[in-house]
């Protein structure tokens, strides 16, 4: 398959190139003990969630997608020099070590060839892996303690990063367990011959801001979440950055609940067609956007609240967005969006990929015309997240010339 340049105008547009993380060892350092701090609800079946992802990424390939890992590019990456030394200085930044522990953690990294530096940097790296140590940091730790830990939500990549247009926001996670992740994302934009040249929309040093938040509702209308993860300073920045590119007109900030089961804007509502959304009726009902456009100084303008289907719709330049919901009644609609329901990727307008588990919300889907693409995911679903948290595309048809 012939390579193309980055370009995401839609949610909905041709899906053509998409960038996953398949689950590996770092999935194995789950334990009753960390699972907690590491983000994940339960520890996964790593050997049933590899085929899960398998059965999705197959998917993907039926449908003409082409499928990039995280961990290839970065280990593909890490052959330069640059790269080697950019990733090296994040992980030696750890303010826990102390200068005894840094010195022999650089050590032990520097021995590792490009591969094994990458599987390092996403496993994380235990105590015992070490080949032993020096100093007070190092004899206090317990041996089952990680001197670097695992990064088990690399499996959603959509997260810490997002195109839009041309240009790479690689992001700002708010969450002390997901910081690296950014910088892995950064690292392949930045030294991978397949994204030379590509423009910098944003970086992990600034405001939190993280993709699962960020909905292309059509060329030139972006919606942001705004709640757990990404705070309204990283909105309006986001917003500054597109609007001095001059690629968006409006951006629509929306406040979310600032709790695990509305982490992000996608677990309550994405995109299934040009005018359709699913989402979880009892959160998108009461919706409100502030409607952020570029003002006379550069600086954004706010307006608003106003519900967000509405304002969605007008910025959309539609008379109305139609909304598919989340189950059939209260109960079925509460236990089908903590399984993701509404978190569907789609492949082309009317084409969606959705966990099989949310039968209700697949069968409303169909009812509307959408075709559903059902995959597996039982054990996938363990760190909260579903076909679109799993994928960051990077190369669809455009929607618009424009």
């Amino acid at each position: 398959m012939a390579e193309s340049r980055p370009y995401v105008d839609s949610e909905v547009g041709r899906l053509r190139t998409v960038m996953l993380h398949r689950p590996g060892p770092e999935l194995r350092r789950l334990t009753p003990r960390n699972n907690g701090s590491l983000l994940f609800d339960g520890i996964p079946w790593v050997a049933r969630a590899q085929e899960e992802h398998d059965a999705f990424a197959e998917a993907l390939r039926a449908h003409d997608v082409e499928v990039l890992y995280v961990d290839q590019l970065l280990a593909e990456a890490l052959v330069d020099p640059g790269a080697r030394k950019d990733i090296t200085e994040v992980l030696l930044s750890d303010r826990r070590w102390g200068d005894t522990l840094r010195r022999r953690v650089a050590a032990h990294l520097d021995d590792l060839d490009a591969e094994r530096l990458a599987a390092t940097v996403i496993a994380g790296l235990a105590h015992d892996e070490l080949g032993g140590g020096a100093g007070l940091t190092f004899q206090l730790m317990d041996q089952h303690d990680f001197v670097l830990e695992p990064l088990p939500n690399t499996l959603f990549t959509r997260d810490s990063s997002v195109w839009i247009r041309d240009a790479a926001a690689v992001t700002s996670m708010a969450m002390p367990a997901r910081l690296r992740e950014s910088a892995i994302t950064g690292t392949i934009y930045r030294w991978h011959p397949r994204f030379a040249g590509s423009s910098s929309l944003y970086g992990r040093d600034l405001e939190p801001l993280e993709g699962g938040d960020v909905l292309l509702l059509a060329p030139g209308v972006v919606a942001v979440g705004v709640g757990e993860r990404t705070t309204p300073a990283g909105a309006e920045r986001l917003a500054t950055r597109l609007f001095s590119e001059k690629t968006t007109h409006t951006v629509l900030a929306v406040p979310i609940a600032q709790q695990r089961a509305t982490m992000h804007l996608d677990t309550v509502c994405t995109m299934v067609d040009l005018d359709a959304v699913v989402a979880y009726p009892a959160v998108a009902d009461t919706l409100m956007a502030y409607r952020l456009t570029r003002g006379e100084t550069g600086e954004p303008r706010v307006d608003g609240p106003r519900p967000f289907l509405e304002a969605a719709a007008e910025a959309m330049g539609l008379e109305r967005l139609r909304v598919i919901p989340t189950g059939l009644d209260p109960v079925t609609a509460e236990r089908e969006q903590w399984d993701d329901g509404n978190n569907t990727l789609c492949l082309a307008p009317r084409l969606a990929v959705a966990y099989e588990r949310n039968v209700e919300t697949n069968a409303q889907l169909e009812d509307a015309g959408i075709e559903v693409i059902r995959i597996p995911g039982s054990e996938l679903g363990s760190g909260r997240g579903g076909p679109r948290c799993m994928s960051c595309p990077i190369v669809r048809d455009p929607l618009s010339a424009g």
